[in-house]
């Protein structure tokens, strides 16, 4: 029970949702189904992610005005959906896409009764890294405070508080008993420690308690890890829900509400304060504190955000199933692992290629881990396909080493069309920064699992993976001899991949910082790289660009993507190793 009778109640609900972008009807049945349930749990207060509605980031769907209107019938009809439901006294916050005289808008309505009372526009519009949304959306300058239960709520969409300033600011000026902040904040490595701390200070700075609530889900390249939080303007953790997985994340709060009543023009922001209800509720005994989900080791959370990436691009485009090929090499074992992971066994087709190169120990592993994880697996040698295209074109050299690459993928690409399989492309971030795969050979497919994971990373996540096998009393899903020996792509006789790129450990470091940090070549210096290894890598990288605009989407994991996150030109004449 509460200690002091004068603080209102209130028991809110944060629905950590996954949404599919352009599916508005499969979005409102989602808002209907997770709205019910936090009212069977008792909720006043529910609050759903930003753009819940239309999937998020819709990209150039925003421009379009009929997709605009048809997202706010979808709005205006869910608010009956909800009454329906028996929703009807819930206040309910739900984000999707608007449209006004000045543009589309970035929006979250808050939904009472049947209707709209209240909308606010997203202010601050991100335009950095994966975001462009100051090419689609218009900045608001309102903010609505919905008064429900005597409980004054603020609500603010996601790059709102990673700004200084602004709205935050602004409802701590015009005063408010709590933040509601519903989000599409992409997973990174390690981000969920920079929200809880960015969280913190915003909610210091609003001066009231913020509840954050994120989406979950793989969209494109975006992969979402919920971590849906809720935290004291004192700091302290409230609740917390776990990374990667839906869920409804409900708590009593306790607010020392009342004594605010300034509106009008505020810190830049017209400010309205919307009343739903004015008395507060009637006392009732709280619900235990939810647990505070602890967050995931390093390896656990990059293992489950590439699985939860793979999972939904596979169901929510429609396919069955995936098919990749099996070198016995330690990226398609890992991407295979992942796969049997996202998908299930049953669902997941291995494919072994040799060629007149491969050697027995590689062949052996392919069938190994296909035994080990219960993958459909078949030998399709490509021996005669290149003998073919060799004799024919009189192909050698590196000519001769790429049409095998090329064979495979014709053949993974032809149990494709002839099954419907979505192709896995195997290739992880470090080949891909310089250019060590075949265009239209081993880059071939429809999505790649580990496109932004270094070469040393792959590693560190079979051997966790196998790990956690263990720990669980299961076989560990790839071979010990994938991880141990050393990687070759086996396209000429004793072929090591040493023998054309630095140590992956050295490489993957300068890497990091060319690529991550933007370092250049002076500042590559002097981190302490030779001028001979930052000239190589940098040259392989800049001349590598081709290949990777072509190359197929994966998740992205780092603060750093290729794609998105790294815009370059292709005919680009700017090399960094001519300033000294």
């Amino acid at each position: 029970m509460r200690d002091d009778e004068d603080m209102p109640q209130l028991r809110l609900a944060l629905a950590q949702v996954d949404a599919c972008v352009g599916d508005l009807a499969g979005n409102a049945d989602l808002v209907v189904e997770w709205t019910r349930k936090a009212v069977q749990s008792g909720a006043h207060l529910v609050a759903f992610p930003e753009m819940v509605l239309t999937g998020y980031p819709v990209e150039d769907l925003a421009l379009r005005e009929s997709f605009a209107a048809a997202s706010r019938r979808t709005l205006d009809g869910l608010a009956g959906r909800l009454v329906d439901a028996g929703c009807a006294d819930a206040v309910v916050v739900v984000g999707y896409l608007d449209r006004d005289a000045a543009g589309p808008r970035n929006t979250a309505a808050v939904l009472h009764g049947g209707r709209v009372v209240a909308r606010y526009h997203k202010h601050h519009l991100p335009n950095y890294g994966v975001f462009d949304e100051f090419r689609y959306f218009v900045p608001g300058d309102e903010l609505p405070i919905v008064r429900a239960h005597g409980v004054d709520v603020g609500v603010v969409i996601c790059e709102d508080i990673w700004q200084d300033g602004g709205p935050i600011a602004a409802l701590g000026e015009a005063g408010v008993d709590l933040v509601l902040c519903v989000n599409g904040s992409p997973y990174e490595r390690s981000k969920d420690d920079v929200r809880r701390e960015l969280v913190a200070r915003r909610a210091a700075e609003a001066g009231a308690p913020i509840a954050y609530v994120n989406l979950v889900g793989g969209q494109d390249e975006l992969v979402f890890d919920g971590d849906s939080l809720v935290m004291t303007a004192g700091g302290e953790l409230l609740a917390r829900a776990p990374q990667f997985v839906e869920h409804l994340l409900v708590l009593d709060v306790d607010l020392p509400a009342g004594g605010h009543g300034r509106d009008g023009r505020v810190g830049g922001f017209d400010v309205r304060r919307v009343v739903v209800s004015e008395e507060p509720l009637p006392a009732y005994e709280p619900l235990p504190a939810p647990p505070v989900a602890e967050p995931l080791s390093d390896e656990a959370e990059v293992w489950s955000a590439l699985v939860t990436g793979l999972r939904d691009y596979v169901q929510k485009n429609g396919f069955k199933s995936v098919v990749l090929g099996l070198s016995g090499g330690i990226d398609s074992a890992v991407v295979a692992a992942l796969a049997v992971d996202a998908v299930g066994a049953d669902a997941v087709h291995g494919v072994s290629m040799p060629s007149q190169y491969s050697s027995e120990h590689s062949r052996g592993d392919a069938a190994e881990l296909a035994r080990r994880t219960g993958l459909h697996f078949q030998v399709q040698p490509i021996a005669d396909q290149v003998r073919a295209f060799v004799e024919q074109l009189g192909l050698t050299g590196l000519a001769e080493e790429n049409i095998q690459a090329r064979c495979r993928g014709m053949t993974l690409m032809a149990l494709s069309n002839q099954h419907g399989h979505l192709v896995l492309a195997t290739g992880n971030k470090t080949e891909l920064a310089v250019g060590y795969s075949t265009i239209y050979g081993d880059a071939v497919g429809g999505y790649a699992p580990i496109k932004d994971v270094p070469k040393t990373l792959v590693w560190q996540l079979a051997r966790w993976r196998n790990a956690e096998a263990e720990k669980h009393g299961e076989a560990p899903p790839i071979p010990e001899n994938s991880i141990t020996k050393p990687p070759s792509a086996e396209l000429r006789p004793g072929q090591l991949d040493t023998d054309s790129l630095p140590d992956y450990a050295l490489l993957d470091d300068v890497l990091d910082d060319y690529v991550e940090g933007d370092r250049g070549y002076a500042d590559l210096l002097e981190a302490g790289f030779a001028p001979e290894l930052v000239e190589r890598v940098l040259r392989m990288v800049d001349l590598a660009e081709y290949k990777r605009r072509q190359y197929p989407p994966g998740p992205k994991i780092t603060f750093k993507a290729f794609g998105r996150d790294r815009r370059l030109p292709i005919t680009n004449a700017w090399r960094e190793h001519e300033v000294r």
